[in-house]
Parts: structure tokens; C-alpha cells; sequence
């Protein structure tokens, strides 16, 4: 037998020459600089003083850092816990087929348009108490209700917030699963009799495996690096009950020209992969584990 030699063209790799430039220009120079800043004291402009790993020792330390980063994870696993079953209910819910199916799908998306800075205003008029409705509604109901000046109900109005502003992405992912299932398994359901929750159960979630993990990470990383809404709404306030993460290294690094904070902008950044890759092995087996104990079955 006559074996041939595939020919190799390494011009091809030209190809992919301006996505290597702008991720270098968008991900791995800014990265550089922020190890660069993390093993320096930075005096002036033109002073600065090495300090190997005293920035990470001191991060350690940081019990406000620390607070701050607490309150990130709650908020990142509240928000999945919510946004992640709200959808999917809501994706349920939604029409299939004709004018309908379009209209709602316009509906639902049109939260997702408005910029984050805007949803932050929409929301601080719509909980104050003389003007905003959620607010007025409130307090004719009987509940003293004030995002300004009640920790607990800043931080249940912030997520209630970013409910609103993202659930329809859950949802449209959500969406497109359901509509990628021959309709033939649901054929095939109604004569073997399988109840909604069946269907459900061994039909539409292993089906939507994937969508959702792109949906849990994608919603994970994007509220755990929430800035611009909370700012907008509350400030961080009262007190630091809505200082997350992302708003405590601002505040350090360009409030107060403290760059010592890099150093946990670097561990900051190795949170969000390591907990992305946990939440996409933990989803990778749980879907394994669902096909496998349908088919025996």
C-alpha cells in the first residue's frame, strides 16, 4: 500500500493573525500590567518600588477585601439559584409557533437591550417611596421599605434587580434547547403515556444540557464581575451591605490611587476560572449521570 503526505500550508496560520493581536491588545497586555502593578509599589508616575509578594500578604489581611468578596459569592449563587430555574420555567411557558411565539420573544428580550447603567437608574426611581412604584406599593401594603437605608432589602432589591435584567437571557438559551428536540421524542412520550414532569425530566433538561451550562457560566461570571448596576442604584450602601467585589478594587485602585489591589485583581481573576471550571465539571457529570440513568431505565 502507497501512503501519501498530506501537504502542510502554514500560511494558514496568517488567518488567524488578527484574533492573536486583539486578544493581546484586550487580554494579555492589560493582564501583564496588572502583574506588573502587583509586585510594585507604585509612588509616583515616575517612582516605584519592587516589593515582590508584600501585595499578596497584604491582600490576606484585608478583612474588608475579604467581607467584599463574601458578599460577591452569595450574591453570584443567589443569582443562580433564581435566574437559573426562573427561566427555564419561563422558556416553558413560552409559545412555540406562530405571531405569538415572535411577539413574546421580542418581550422577553426587551430588558436585555438597556444598558446597565440605565437599569440602575430605572430601578433607583422605581423603589424610592414618593415616586417609584415598586416603592409606593410597598409602603401602601404596610412595609417599611427603603434600599437606602436598610442593608437587607439593598441587597434583596439589587438582586432583584439583576433578576430582572437577566433572566430573559436564561430563558432565550432556555428557548433555543427546547426548539432544537425533534418533535418525534415528544411523539414518542405520548404513547408511552409520560406525564409533563417525565417529558420534563427525560426529555427537555438532558436536551438542554448544554444551553444551560453556557447559561450558568455565563451568568456566573458576568454577576460575579457586577459594577455598573449596584453603583447606580445604591452606591455600595448603606454601609458596604452592596460593596461587591469588582466596586471595593475600584474604589481602592482609582478612588485612592491604590494599586496594591492588583495583586488580588490576579486572584480575583483565578476565582472566576477556577469556580467556572468547577461549575463546568460539576454540570458535565451531573448531565452524564441523568443520560446514563435514563437509558437504564
Amino acid at each position: 500500500m502507497s501512503s501519501t503526505t498530506k501537504p502542510v500550508n502554514q500560511r494558514a496560520w496568517f488567518l488567524i493573525l488578527p484574533v492573536i493581536v486583539c486578544v493581546a491588545f484586550s487580554a494579555i497586555l492589560p493582564l501583564m500590567t496588572v502583574v506588573n502593578y502587583s509586585v510594585q509599589d507604585i509612588i509616583s508616575p515616575e517612582r516605584r518600588v519592587f516589593v515582590g509578594t508584600e501585595w499578596f500578604a497584604a491582600v490576606m489581611r484585608d478583612e474588608e477585601l475579604h467581607a467584599a468578596l463574601w458578599r460577591q459569592l452569595s450574591f453570584s449563587l443567589a443569582v443562580l439559584a433564581v435566574e437559573i430555574p426562573l427561566g427555564i420555567l419561563l422558556a416553558l411557558s413560552m409559545p412555540t409557533q406562530g405571531w405569538k411565539s415572535s411577539a413574546v420573544l421580542v418581550v422577553v428580550a426587551l430588558s436585555l437591550l438597556i444598558p446597565w447603567n440605565v437599569v440602575g437608574t430605572i430601578w433607583q426611581i422605581f423603589g424610592r417611596s414618593d415616586i417609584g412604584l415598586m416603592g409606593r406599593m410597598l409602603q401602601a401594603l404596610g412595609i417599611e421599605y427603603s434600599y437606602t437605608g436598610n442593608a437587607t432589602q439593598a441587597w434583596l432589591t439589587v438582586l432583584l434587580m439583576d433578576v430582572w435584567h437577566w433572566t430573559p437571557l436564561v430563558a432565550l438559551l432556555a428557548f433555543a434547547g427546547l426548539r432544537s428536540i425533534p418533535g418525534a421524542y415528544y411523539q414518542a412520550a405520548r404513547i408511552d403515556g409520560a406525564s409533563k414532569f417525565a417529558v420534563f425530566r427525560y426529555i427537555q433538561l438532558p436536551k438542554m444540557r448544554g444551553v444551560l451550562m453556557i447559561a450558568v457560566l455565563l451568568r456566573f461570571m458576568d454577576s460575579f464581575m457586577i459594577y455598573t448596576e449596584p453603583f447606580v442604584l445604591t452606591g455600595g450602601g448603606p454601609g458596604n451591605a452592596t460593596t461587591f467585589l469588582s466596586q471595593y478594587l475600584t474604589q481602592k485602585a482609582v478612588g485612592q490611587f491604590d494599586l496594591g489591589p492588583a495583586a488580588f485583581s490576579l486572584i480575583y481573576f483565578f476565582i472566576i476560572l477556577l469556580l467556572c471550571f468547577v461549575l463546568y465539571n460539576w454540570m458535565q457529570r451531573v448531565g452524564t449521570s441523568a443520560k446514563e440513568g435514563a437509558d437504564h431505565e
